[in-house]
């Protein structure tokens, strides 16, 4: 899929949000509405979580041995040939090789700054942990197109008599009998659809593997009753979301047309990763440039933000959004980080351009809303085979369950998560 789609896409949904409380500061997210999810409409970016990520997870079956294999198995890596590379995976991964324009700026005066180039930064191991630095960006983007999990795994596998793909469909909610997941009621073109199955997996995204949970009655107790819909099962769902938060600064670079949105990036020992985007990503879905967010800007991530926030069931209608709150400014800590790597960007940026006020925003990675976990942990949701508890024969497989946020985008660990949960489904 090529970008900018064009203003009002309909391969993206929106959905409102609440970024901080004090001030109360608004603003509006975007999930893939697309076969392929938000993989198919993303800024390209490809980076693994850090193996420390997955061994800190302490689930079995996740460690860092259990799941590199799956991260080689999703990938041809274009430009690296090592051991923890895949070369034959359905998903192209490689990196620019040239940079110029507001990139080749940033790239320059990092280095002057005494910051080391990392030449993979999806080449760690645990043995030999990426060293802070700036580096190019892993992109599944290959000959100008991202190669997004759909067209990688599901178009080639459309011809298969044992699959069918079900369009401009949407499920409201899972039907759930005597604690087994036996269908799901749909709306679709020609009205309301009730299927039934033995096996039934979510993956239909933080927010609405979340949303759809609990209008079946799968979530907090208290928030279930409030919006009228019959408890199932009382699980922590919503409860403790993550997202990597960012402050945007703007930065008079000229923009630079037909490049991927992020193409190098900076990480620093405190946890940041400082992006010099090219535009950002309402640009790339509308083609707009009315927010700073999305024109030529330096971003600040905080990448192990200790923030968490909540996803809550409004209403059991399946058409009225959840309520969404990232409640970036609940952990001072937090916000002294991004302070300070709101500074370096300045100092990184402004010998050769002009750089504006900073201004909260998000990466838009929002995860952990349907936590994985190991038996007797409370917080979680789904087993460490991605079961939802209490219910049989029901599966989320996507970033809701993500028990901590990784320290990169989590993109690609998604596709791997995919990856490793068909060995526990199929």
């Amino acid at each position: 899929m090529h970008l900018p789609i064009g203003d009002a896409s309909s391969v993206v949904r929106r959905y409102a949000t609440t970024l901080t409380d004090n001030p109360l500061r608004q603003a509006q997210i975007m999930r893939g509405a697309v076969v392929g999810g938000s993989g198919a409409v993303n800024g390209g970016y490809f980076c693994r979580g850090l193996p420390t990520d997955f061994d800190g997870w302490g689930i079995p079956g996740w460690t860092w041995a259990d799941v590199l294999p799956h991260f080689r198995a999703v990938e041809t890596d274009l430009d690296f040939d090592t051991a923890v590379h895949g070369s034959d995976g359905p998903i192209v991964v490689r990196r620019v090789a040239e940079f110029d324009g507001c990139t080749a700026a940033f790239v320059r005066s990092a280095g002057e700054a005494g910051y080391r180039w990392v030449d993979d930064l999806n080449g760690a191991t645990l043995d030999d942990p990426l060293p802070t630095g700036i580096g190019a960006v892993p992109l599944n983007i290959n000959g100008g197109t991202r190669v997004g999990p759909g067209g990688a795994y599901l178009r080639p596998a459309m011809a298969r008599t044992n699959l069918t793909l079900l369009t401009n469909t949407r499920v409201g909610r899972v039907r759930i009998s005597g604690g087994r997941a036996v269908g799901v009621a749909c709306v679709g073109s020609d009205g309301a659809i009730d299927l039934t199955a033995d096996r039934i997996v979510l993956s239909a995204g933080a927010i609405g593997s979340a949303h759809l949970l609990m209008l079946s009655g799968v979530g907090p107790q208290s928030v279930l009753r409030a919006a009228g819909v019959p408890v199932v099962a009382d699980l922590p769902v919503g409860v403790a979301s993550a997202d990597h938060p960012e402050w945007v600064l703007p930065v008079d670079w000229s923009a630079s047309h037909g490049l991927p949105p992020l193409e190098a990036l900076l990480t620093t020992d405190s946890g940041l990763e400082i992006r010099p985007y090219t535009a950002g990503f309402g640009a790339m879905i509308s083609g707009r440039r009315d927010d700073p967010a999305d024109r030529p800007h330096i971003g600040v991530a905080l990448m192990q933000p200790g923030s968490r926030g909540r996803v809550t069931l409004a209403s059991a209608d399946p058409d009225v959004p959840p309520i969404i709150e990232h409640r970036y400014d609940h952990e001072p800590a937090d916000v002294a980080l991004l302070e300070a790597g709101a500074e370096l960007s300045r100092e990184l940026a402004s010998a050769t351009a002009e750089v504006g006020q900073v201004s909260w925003s998000t990466s838009q990675h929002l995860a952990g809303t349907a936590p994985m976990g190991i038996d007797g942990n409370t917080d979680a949701v789904v087993d460490a085979r991605c079961r939802v508890r209490g219910v049989d024969g029901l599966w989320v497989v996507d970033g809701s369950v993500l028990p901590i946020i990784t320290s990169r985008g989590p993109h690609a660990t998604i596709v791997m998560i995919g990856h490793r949960a068909a060995e526990f489904i199929i």
